[in-house]
């Protein structure tokens, strides 16, 4: 399919603005690059071991990049909020405080589990992949055909430790390519701004418009003297990138050509029509109800500023980011005709495969067959959704995981499932020391307690029967749900488990199935009970995976040839993987009768202040540094101000995070941190009109180090050029 996709993104006609464009794909693109205002030599960019590419890097989950010769890593404040909410305490809360090292030796150990990935080559293996499966392979059986390939490919690539390899699916399955990344393990944070800076606005002014947000962190990379990943240790030193980011201390105007080198989490843009109703008709509004309902419970269990409080407050942003994220995808649904078009489409697809024989044997029974599995994926997802929502809490899930690894050290460990092979150990050991930072019991037991009380409402049909019989529920649904006895029950698992003890953990790490059994352990009896149909439910959905895995490809290549057949862009939905995407600095209007400019201001900040309001206070030395004016070298006179933050027409998602934004000659000019309320639906539908970046600039960045935080010693260590 490389042929088509390279018609496909020549001969785009639709906003050049819009796309997640793969590396290699730039020097198909490089007119409209060069038109929109780059400088760099786009064949160049699609070379990973070359500048700018060689400096973004992952932390898987958030984009990041380097920003010196020092491995100083430069990332979103809200992707280091883990880092910063472990290291805090009652009387140290460094998410309130701020955290600036003057020296090496005060940097802190980031979370556990933290790493670094620096991405080194990117290869295709579409053939490796699903080329030698037989067309006779069905359902779990091609499932695990291609789950067999994958981790030959990953057991291949991934030569020691030091190095993470996966492979990432294009286009439903059209395309696979391996991509191998070096993991840097021994990260510290550097600094942090206080959250009245970082999270400044909170989740009121989150996706919102004027933005006045300081959205960034510094991390460190190190290694061992070798120059070699290693665990922690304080012999350890700073890591050299091959190439860093200069920062350019201007920033950039209106009109000004940006771009942005990251890791985009998931994009939906070629989905089915059922596909979007299902997914903006049920799963958003539940998913969105679910989310602030565990909000209430945490914060109407855990005091303000209390030790739980702080151990849940990275939780509490997660849940926060995306219940708004989902009620903006719904009320932009239902205001636009996104719906309308899709159907459209959809219409427009099946006439032009009618009109030809030849795509009528390709493609003729594709839609259909889709629109069945679809449908049958659908069939259990209330019961599905709610225990998703019950397994976010912390026993459930360890007790759950621990179980799963003893049964899965009983095989080969190319046998293993993904997340239990040798490979996963360093970071399945991570996740299980870091638990206690982000536990309490008191809270855990409410949530279980309220979901699980919702759950207990279900029909019977929709009930999962061996949790029901562990817990003591009853599938007839005329007999009262007993609460109290449920709190009891929790109470009790709660009191007498002792996985909520770091060594008791990494203990059960290393035990028998057998051991599990024997165990009197409330939540490990829970997790023995649960295993068998656990399983059958596994391999339900492996089987309808599987035939997705078949059914999507053949969709998708009739997708392509039809926007192929029209001029339209063609490029793969977000999956994680590197992708550029580029636009120029802009505003918008945002409804009738309002123009929103590209730039917010310092005095929009202090004209947000509010004295004791957790969201936007501020603390005495920005207030007075702005009230007296010190803007220092980063005055711009059009604004009569230093520049806070600013609006792109970039094409961005989750995992964007933390992406440096570049200008047309690669230079660091801020870091993108969220998108405007009207563009969330961009995860499903690009509008050139309303899809709006909110990104942090350099010059507000350098000015509150110097004149803020006296983090004079970071600034040093950039390459600043103006």
């Amino acid at each position: 399919m490389a042929s088509v996709l390279a018609v496909g993104s020549a001969s785009m006609s639709a906003h050049a603005d819009e796309g997640m464009w793969q590396p290699h794909q730039l020097q198909e693109i490089s007119g409209k690059l060069k038109q929109a205002g780059l400088e760099l030599d786009p064949t160049q960019m699609e070379n990973l071991d070359q500048f700018p590419m060689n400096a973004i890097i992952s932390l898987g989950g958030c984009t990041a990049s380097f920003l010196s010769e020092q491995g100083l890593v430069v990332t979103n404040h809200h992707c280091a909020y883990g880092s910063i909410q472990y290291n805090s305490t009652e009387e140290k809360n460094l998410l309130e405080q701020g955290f600036v090292a003057k020296s090496l030796s005060e940097e802190l150990q980031a979370a556990p589990g933290s790493r670094v990935y620096v991405t080194e080559s990117l290869t295709k293996v579409t053939d490796k992949v699903t080329g030698s499966i037989s067309s006779l392979t069905q359902g779990k059986a091609y499932f695990d055909a291609i789950e067999k390939n994958q981790k030959a490919l990953v057991a291949e690539c991934e030569t020691s430790q030091d190095y993470r390899c996966e492979v990432f699916s294009f286009h439903g399955g059209l395309e696979y390519f391996l991509i191998k990344q070096l993991a840097i393990r021994d990260v510290r944070l550097v600094y942090a701004p206080p959250s009245s800076i970082g999270k400044f606005g909170g989740d009121t002014d989150n996706w919102m418009w004027p933005r006045h947000t300081g959205d960034w962190s510094f991390y460190r990379a190190y290694v061992n003297k070798d120059g070699q990943p290693a665990d922690y240790s304080k012999d350890n030193v700073p890591f050299k990138p091959k190439a860093f980011l200069k920062v350019n201390a201007n920033g950039v105007e209106e009109n000004d050509y940006v771009m942005v080198l990251g890791y985009p989490g998931r994009t939906n843009r070629y989905r089915t029509v059922e596909d979007v109703k299902n997914q903006f008709t049920w799963v958003y509004p539940t998913a969105k109800r679910y989310r602030e309902e565990y909000i209430d419970v945490i914060k109407n269990t855990a005091p303000d500023q209390s030790e739980a409080r702080i151990k849940y407050e990275s939780t509490l942003a997660g849940l926060a980011n995306y219940a708004k994220n989902y009620g903006s995808m719904v009320e932009s649904f239902n205001k636009g005709d996104m719906l309308k078009r899709k159907e459209k489409e959809l219409a427009a697809l099946k006439a032009w495969i009618n009109a030809s024989k030849k795509r009528q044997r390709q493609y003729g029974k594709t839609l259909a067959e889709l629109d069945k599995l679809i449908a049958q994926g659908q069939s259990h997802q209330a019961r599905d959704l709610i225990l998703a929502y019950i397994a976010r809490t912390n026993m459930y899930s360890v007790a759950k995981r621990l179980y799963r690894l003893a049964h899965e050290k009983n095989k080969p460990d190319a046998e293993r499932k993904k997340g239990y092979q040798e490979r996963d150990m360093n970071r399945f050991t991570q996740a299980m020391k870091r638990v206690n930072r982000r536990y309490d019991a008191t809270v855990d037991k409410a949530v279980l307690a309220h979901f699980i009380a919702q759950y207990a409402q279900f029909p019977a049909e929709q009930r999962n029967p061996v949790f029901d019989e562990f817990f003591g529920l009853s599938n007839n649904s005329n007999k009262e749900f007993d609460a109290k006895k449920l709190a009891a029950k929790l109470d009790k698992m709660h009191s007498n488990t002792e996985l909520d003890q770091e060594a008791v953990r990494l203990a059960w790490m290393k035990k028998s199935v057998e051991e599990f059994k024997a165990s009197d352990d409330p939540y490990i009896q829970f997790a023995v009970s649960q295993y068998e149909h656990d399983q059958k439910l596994e391999t339900q959905s492996e089987e309808l995976t599987g035939q997705l895995a078949q059914i999507r490809p053949q969709y998708m290549a009739a997708m392509i040839a039809f926007k192929q057949s029209k001029g339209e862009p063609v490029y793969a939905d977000a999956n994680s993987s590197l992708r550029i995407t580029y636009g120029n600095v802009k505003g918008y209007s945002p409804q009738d009768g309002i123009t929103a400019t590209p730039f917010t201001t310092l005095e929009g900040m202090l004209a947000k202040y509010v004295a004791g309001d957790h969201e936007f206070d501020l603390f005495d030395n920005i207030r007075t540094a702005i009230k007296n004016k010190n803007y220092g070298a980063y005055y711009r006179e059009r604004l009569g101000s230093v520049p806070v933050n600013y609006l792109s027409t970039l094409d961005i998602t989750g995992g964007n995070s933390g992406s440096p934004t570049l200008n047309g000659k690669g230079e660091f000019v801020g870091l993108a941190f969220d998108g405007v309320y009207e563009s969330i639906i961009g995860d499903w539908d690009y509008d050139a009109k309303l899809n709006r970046a909110i990104h942090t600039s350099a010059p507000f960045m350098l000015w509150t180090m110097e004149n803020v935080d006296n983090a004079q010693n970071i600034v040093d260590e950039l390459t600043i050029v103006k």
